[in-house]
């Protein structure tokens, strides 16, 4: 519009190009400077910090999955042999250390027989799902429900074997056991069941004498490695509350064993 007035007399013609505020811009380039750098080296020191909290959180409570799958057929036999027969094991019961990074970390599985694995509790409770079903085909009461049953089942004996151990190391003051180790430990209660299930297809009293012999052995070795994980971990703690407490592990056994090597189509009992 002010363009169609040319140069009409007596028309003021607006200033196109204003002048600029050289302290404006300078103010506000040295403020946004300030800012920026003052918020983004804050965000980074918060980033950081927070990344570093949950990177160290994660490795403390579920270290690297890998590491409890880096087995052989050497280890896998040798680790069944503990587990099973726990009376036979004439070594130590404490884990193999090795600096890494400036730092001690334990050795993998595959170099270490007293480290815990996931892979013998996965295929574990994987058999004792399939001897379940195979069961139940024997008394010709299977179906796919029934299947179902049996594994969450299986699951949620798991989760309260998990559960009874996680507890017993926190009234202990010993809280600081990687997640995935308790998860082992306590899936390796399904070798035993597994074979216990199986003397049971093959010969049905066998299943008598298997269940307690399992429990007994399983009761051993969940004590050597509380112990173990006691000693190495907690600096002071009642040793009379640790007896009763490590004792009630190997008595909860025989119960946890008993639902869980009942195969019905009832799973609760």
């Amino acid at each position: 519009m002010y363009n169609n007035l040319g140069a009409q007399p007596g028309v003021p013609r607006p200033p196109t190009n204003p002048q600029p505020n050289p302290f404006g811009n300078s103010f506000y380039g040295a403020g946004s400077g300030l800012i920026r750098g003052g918020l983004g080296a804050y965000g980074e020191r918060i980033l950081g910090s927070s990344s570093e909290y949950v990177q160290s959180n994660i490795s403390r409570y579920f270290s690297d999955p890998q590491y409890y799958f880096q087995v052989n057929d050497q280890y896998v036999r040798n680790k069944l042999k503990v587990v099973l027969l726990p009376f036979l094991h004439r070594g130590h019961w404490t884990r193999i250390t090795e600096p890494v990074g400036g730092r001690l970390s334990y050795k993998p599985p595959i170099y270490d027989i007293n480290a815990p694995d996931l892979y013998i509790p996965f295929m574990a409770f994987g058999t004792y799902v399939v001897l379940a079903g195979l069961t139940l085909g024997l008394q010709g009461k299977f179906s796919p429900e029934a299947l179902n049953w049996l594994f969450v089942k299986g699951l949620f004996g798991w989760f309260l074997q998990v559960m009874l151990l996680k507890v017993t190391l926190l009234s202990l003051g010993s809280g600081e056991a990687p997640l995935l180790d308790i998860l082992a430990y306590a899936g390796y209660a399904f070798t035993g069941m597994c074979l216990s299930v199986l003397g049971r297809i093959v010969w049905r009293y066998s299943y008598y004498i298997l269940m307690p012999w399992t429990c007994l052995c399983m009761g051993v070795f969940l004590v050597k490695t509380l112990k173990r994980v006691l000693f190495a971990e907690v600096r002071s703690y009642d040793s009379s509350k640790q007896h009763y407490l490590l004792l009630f592990i190997a008595l909860a056994q025989f119960p946890l064993f008993s639902w869980l090597g009942n195969i019905s189509v009832n799973w609760l009992f």
